[in-house]
């Protein structure tokens, strides 16, 4: 299961909607096939760890990190071509919560005789499909909020200096985070101040950069920035007003972004809770926040955050610094914004620690 595990994380950012399944099927003590989601969401985990199989499937236990899909969509049910191989004994690292299956993929295999487990490694299984649970479940993708600060929780500096808060290793670690995600979201403001590319730029990874994600209101993305320069090589998004229209929408569109249109909330910003329904009902599963301080606080207002990835450098800026967030509301201690520690990894000098939203 830990290697159906590892094999279905090559799927992040790769296969929305579908989730990220990873599948080995062993034959007398032996792993004789391997297979994990393609991108696009298909073909599936188990097809592709039977094609590879071969013919030596009969009496084999095949190992997979999400319930086999049991419904006819655009690839015919898992369940069905588990069975026709001749499988003795199938182990699922957890239920799929999509009420088309749900259940329902276990008790097909159960009914033809297929040895059925269920909850190997479930927790791990369920984090690195978390995305997908959520978008499932909640309606909304997953969303991390990603920041690089100083020790004393800085951005830049008073005159706006930002480049670079971190160094070379946490700039790459954090491009590879770009590439586990599906979208990735930034702010007006940090488009027209840094005109960002927002792709993963490894090597090798360029087809791996998420669906780029602009919050501009009133359409105020220059046609000559990268974003607009670029729409047609890395599909591009803008969440805007109802209310705007004219020459430069069009201009826009012409340049190939897709417009989406979000009610505003109370605060006068985009509604946090729209802009995710919209991003979800387009099958996204995983949004990195990477904009500057407005969207982060904006975000972490509406309690709408899942996970913090927080880059923190080995300096300070003291009082003269801009801070990580604006005002957020929080007048008493018991209104804080607690969280949960899930791991740190160094980065030379920098260190890049996940929480987690304690509810």
């Amino acid at each position: 299961m830990a290697v159906a595990l590892a094999l279905g994380r090559r799927g992040l950012g790769r296969v929305w909607p579908n989730p990220a399944v990873g599948c080995t099927i062993v034959q007398a003590g032996n792993i004789v096939g391997r297979g994990w989601t393609q991108p696009g969401g298909r073909p599936h985990a188990e097809t592709e760890a039977l094609d590879r199989a071969g013919d030596k499937l009969k009496g084999s236990t095949v190992y997979v990190s999400l319930e086999p899909c049991s419904h006819l969509g655009k690839t015919p049910p898992c369940v069905d071509k588990l069975i026709e191989a001749g499988i003795s004994r199938c182990v699922v690292a957890v239920e799929d919560p999509d009420p088309r299956v749900s259940g329902r993929g276990v008790t097909r295999l159960r009914e033809a005789g297929i040895d059925v487990e269920v909850g190997v490694m479930g927790d791990l299984a369920r984090e690195i499909n978390e995305g997908f649970f959520s978008r499932v479940t909640r309606g909304r993708p997953l969303v991390t909020l990603k920041i690089a600060t100083t020790l004393d929780g800085c951005i830049a500096t008073g005159k706006g200096e930002s480049r670079w808060i971190t160094g070379p290793k946490a700039r790459l670690r954090a491009h590879v985070m770009r590439a586990e995600h599906d979208a990735i979201l930034i702010g007006i403001g940090t488009a027209k101040a840094d005109d960002p590319m927002l792709t993963c730029r490894l090597p090798g990874m360029a087809e791996m950069s998420p669906v780029r994600v602009v919050l501009d209101s009133n359409l105020r993305l220059p046609l000559t920035h990268e974003l607009a320069a670029t729409a047609r090589d890395h599909p591009t998004w803008i969440m805007a007003d109802y209310a705007v229209k004219g020459e430069h929408r069009v201009a826009l569109e012409d340049c190939g972004i897709e417009i989406f249109e979000v009610e505003r909330g109370v605060d006068g910003h985009l509604s946090v809770d729209g802009i995710l329904k919209r991003l979800a009902g387009r099958g996204v599963t995983r949004l990195m926040v990477e904009g500057g301080r407005t969207v982060a606080s904006t975000f972490l207002r509406a309690r709408l955050v899942d996970r913090i990835a927080w880059f923190r450098a080995p300096t300070m800026l003291g009082g003269e610094g801009i801070k990580v967030t604006t005002p957020l509301g929080i007048a008493a201690l018991t209104d804080a914004i607690r969280l949960r520690h899930m791991s740190r990894e160094a980065l030379n000098e920098d260190v890049l620690d996940m929480f987690s939203f304690v509810a």
